[in-house]
């Protein structure tokens, strides 16, 4: 028997047995059992194509105390998508880009997640199809526009 790490999100535990055990049959026709369920101390998880494995990126936030003046570290975990180490360090910088305050990354570590299962409500679909009509309904727009500007 072998034993498989999987992320998923899910608000209970009954919710995140009842997601898994369907997720799962997707994946295998095999019986399986649930040996564990457990919080993760994740703060983002950033997937990236073209990769295969998962790291934990410890980030350490620095800010300055304003009352002593001493800096203060607050460390965050992110759960990378990547090949190795050295692009996982590379797509940590990156998911860390728009961070306004200094920060490191004091270690990256392989996990031992195989997968990981977002939470689907089904509405992201269809927020995407609006975003996809509201597109071509402002390339109309332009269009409108500039053959008004034209004439």
């Amino acid at each position: 028997m072998t034993t498989d790490t999987y992320l998923l999100d899910a608000v209970s535990y009954t919710e995140a047995e009842a997601r898994i055990s369907e997720e799962m049959t997707a994946y295998t026709s095999e019986d399986f059992r649930i040996m564990n369920i457990k919080v993760a101390n994740f703060s983002e998880v950033h997937p990236f194509e073209n990769s295969d494995r998962w790291f934990k990126s410890k980030v350490s936030l620095v800010a300055l105390d304003e009352e002593s003046g001493k800096e203060k570290k607050t460390n965050i975990y992110l759960l990378v998508q990547a090949n190795d180490v050295k692009e996982a360090f590379e797509n940590t910088t990156k998911a860390m880009e728009e961070t306004m305050g200094d920060y490191s990354i004091p270690s990256i570590t392989e996990s031992p997640i195989l997968d990981v299962f977002p939470y689907f409500t089904g509405e992201e679909e269809q927020l995407e199809k609006f975003n996809v009509l509201d597109a071509d309904e402002s390339s109309e727009a332009e269009t409108a526009e500039e053959t008004e500007e034209v004439v």
